[in-house]
């Protein structure tokens, strides 16, 4: 059996964008996850019944820590000889396929599920697109999670259309929505999370579900919520997820607001959101820059209507007026509008909730990804192994 080793940057990406992913290839190939922070990653082995490999890496620019982890890599993959690479995440795309390409390893695949540089400027941005267009040079196929994403990288000519593959319809690992599935939850289960969060049980409930930072356009759905409750008390505001206050921060401002004010509930990290999706009503989700949001994808699966911005992913699994609402990036008025709309108009929620799980099961069930991804991994073990 050949190996496949799979590389993101932190095991977090393993365990929530390729949740199962591994697991399900490691009945075809000898799979090895490589990542940073040891404890965590051995923790995802042990639980998805593959190997691991700890490496170091860092989510910012740091050329010595990134040297010594290319080179580490390298000492691994010239013994271990694995067939596939299979990188995510930047700072892991550079790192592995420098690594994989100097190893001599015939298949390095990357996948692009967003584009941090789309939000850099100056020498940052500089930096960030020559790193981009080196690990595509590397790669012998590179997989965008999503036709804009391919857009924006034919546009910034990183690489050859000839490379690019988009696997079904978009996504990096598609949707179990069979765990995502809001009949799993009762009434009254929905109202015991309410009463356990301080949330009325007659609450309009907002939620957005990621990394409260800057980019996720927290600091505009906060402004925008600040001002509707005044007119809407009977709302709350749901923010599941963890700060990045180092990396990329919100305003100092929303951060206090987030603190003191009584209808905004901020969760932290979650293992499992599900049970907040159950008592929410709408998605908010107005980031500036994604791949294909798993987030929205969720909120679907669970029958949520979404406000999200338009961007590449998001504008691809909403549909206007069917699914949920599009709004321009970084439009504090427009998106203060757009949830009023939803808070005023009963019939406009029940018609989206009634439609949202069905476009999403039909186009982006994860076991139909596996099967796709494994199909590309076979045809290519198949190219190399006649060649």
């Amino acid at each position: 059996m050949h190996k496949l080793v799979r590389i993101t940057t932190i095991p977090l990406s393993l365990e929530k964008l390729l949740e199962g992913q591994l697991t399900f290839m490691n009945n075809h190939f000898e799979v090895i996850a490589v990542s940073s922070e040891r404890e965590r990653l051995e923790k995802f082995g042990k639980a998805n019944g593959v190997r691991t490999f700890t490496v170091e890496m860092t989510r910012s620019i740091t050329p010595p820590k990134d040297i010594k982890a290319v080179f580490k890599l390298y000492n691994f993959l010239k013994k271990e000889k694995p067939l596939i690479v299979h990188t995510h995440t930047p700072k892991a795309g550079i790192v592995g396929m420098m690594a994989a390409k100097m190893a001599g390893v015939p298949i390095r695949l990357h996948t692009v599920a967003g584009l941090p540089l789309m939000e850099s400027s100056g020498i940052k941005r500089y930096i960030l697109e020559q790193v981009e267009g080196l690990t595509y040079r590397l790669a012998t196929k590179i997989y965008p999670n999503s036709y804009g994403l391919q857009e924006i990288i034919l546009d910034k000519k990183f690489s050859s259309a000839e490379k690019l593959q988009i696997l079904g319809k978009g996504s990096s690992n598609g949707i179990d929505t069979s765990y995502f599935n809001p009949d799993l939850y009762q009434t009254a289960d929905k109202l015991r999370i309410k009463k356990l969060w301080g949330i009325a049980a007659d609450d309009l409930v907002l939620i957005f579900v990621g990394r409260l930072v800057r980019d996720k356009g927290i600091n505009e759905l906060l402004q925008a919520f600040k001002k509707l409750v005044t007119m809407y008390p009977h709302i709350t505001l749901l923010l599941v997820g963890p700060f990045e206050q180092e990396l990329n921060p919100i305003k100092e401002e929303n951060l206090q607001l987030i603190k003191e004010h009584s209808k905004i509930i901020a969760t932290g990290y979650q293992e499992d959101v599900r049970c907040f999706f159950a008592i929410s009503d709408l998605l908010v989700f107005p980031s500036y820059r994604e791949g294909f949001p798993n987030v929205v994808l969720q909120a679907g699966s669970m029958r949520l209507p979404t406000i999200t911005s338009n961007i590449n992913g998001c504008n691809e699994i909403i549909c206007e007026g069917i699914n949920g609402i599009i709004i321009p990036v970084k439009d504090e008025k427009k998106l203060f509008l757009a949830i009023e709309r939803f808070i005023k108009d009963v019939e406009l929620r029940k018609k989206i909730s009634g439609v949202s799980r069905e476009i999403i099961s039909q186009n982006y069930e994860r076991k139909k990804f596996w099967e796709i991804l494994l199909k590309e991994y076979k045809t290519l073990e198949q190219e190399i192994t006649k060649g």
